[in-house]
C-alpha cells in the first residue's frame, strides 16, 4: 500500500485530521532545510510536501516564490532533491510528496521522473499547472511505479469538473480554499465549508485543504470539513526568519487534535 493510503487509513481509524506542511526544497540551506523537516516530523506532522524549486511557480504567492527562487540561485535541483529523499527513506517512513510544475518533468520526461521519484522513495506528485485533460501520461507512469498524482480543485471550478478531478485524483485531493495564489490570509472565505462538503460528496479520497492557512485557528476552521490541512507559507515565513518549526508545528497539531 502507498504510504499516503496508509497514512489516511490510519487517521481515519483513529479520527485524527492529517497535518500536511510544506517545505521548498534546500531553502533556505541544506543543514536549516534538514533540521526543518526533522522538527516537522518529531512535532506531529503526517506528511511532507516537497516544492522543486521552480522560475515560474504561478500558483505560489511572494513568499514561496521568493523561497523558491533563493533556492535556484543556492544551486538545488530536482536530481537533489531526490538525493535528499533517498537519504531520508533510509530511516524515515513520513509520507513524502513532491510539488512541481510540468517544465521540469518535461525536460526529465515522464516515464524517467516517475521512476527516478519512486527509486528515491517519493509517495505522490502535485502539478499544479497540469489539467485532467493532459494528464493520462504522468498518472499512466507514476502509477506503473506505484506513486499518486494528486489533483486541485479550487471554489471556481464547475461543479461537474470537481468530480472528474477527485475521481483522477489518488492519495488525496487537494482543495484549494481561496482563489489566487499561497500566501498567509487573515480570515478565510465563510464559502470554505460548503465547498469542502461538495467535495467530499463528490471524492472517493481523502480531502486535504490548502492555500491562505496560516494559524492554528484557521487549520481547526478548516479541518472541520476536511480530511487534513496543509500548512506552507507560514513554516517557509519562520524559515526565512531562521525560526524554530517545532513549537508552530506543535501548535497546530494540538488545534487539529483538540476535539
Amino acid at each position: 500500500m502507498n504510504r499516503i493510503d496508509e497514512l489516511f487509513v490510519n487517521l481515519k481509524a483513529r479520527r485524527r485530521k492529517a497535518l500536511i506542511a510544506y517545505l521548498t526544497g534546500g531553502y533556505p540551506s541544506w543543514p536549516l532545510f534538514e533540521r526543518a523537516v526533522r522538527d516537522l516530523v518529531e512535532s506531529g506532522v503526517d506528511l511532507i510536501e516537497i516544492g522543486i524549486p521552480f522560475s515560474d511557480p504561478i500558483a505560489d504567492g511572494p513568499t514561496i516564490q521568493a523561497s523558491s527562487q533563493k533556492a535556484l540561485e543556492s544551486g538545488v535541483t530536482p536530481g537533489a532533491i531526490l538525493e535528499w529523499v533517498h537519504r531520508f527513506r533510509r530511516k524515515n517512513s513520513t509520507p513524502l510528496v513532491l510539488m512541481t510544475y510540468m517544465n521540469p518533468v518535461h525536460r526529465i520526461g515522464a516515464s524517467s521522473f516517475a521512476r527516478r521519484a519512486a527509486a528515491a522513495g517519493v509517495d505522490g506528485v502535485i502539478v499544479p499547472d497540469l489539467i485532467i485533460e493532459e494528464g493520462a501520461i504522468l498518472e499512466r507512469e507514476l502509477e506503473r511505479v506505484g506513486l499518486h498524482l494528486i489533483y486541485l480543485a479550487a471554489p471556481t471550478t464547475p461543479p461537474r469538473r470537481r468530480g472528474l478531478i477527485a475521481r483522477r485524483s489518488r492519495g488525496f485531493l487537494y482543495a484549494v480554499s481561496l482563489a489566487g495564489v499561497t500566501g498567509a490570509r487573515r480570515a478565510l472565505p465563510r464559502s470554505l465549508g460548503a465547498f469542502l462538503a461538495d467535495l467530499h460528496r463528490r471524492s472517493p479520497v481523502p480531502v486535504a485543504v490548502g492555500f491562505g492557512i496560516s494559524t492554528p485557528a484557521q487549520a481547526r476552521q478548516a479541518a472541520k470539513r476536511a480530511d487534513g490541512v496543509i500548512v506552507g507559507s507560514a513554516f517557509i515565513q519562520r524559515l526565512k526568519n531562521r525560526e524554530r518549526l517545532a513549537p508552530f508545528a506543535r501548535s497546530l497539531r494540538r488545534a487539529l487534535d483538540a476535539d
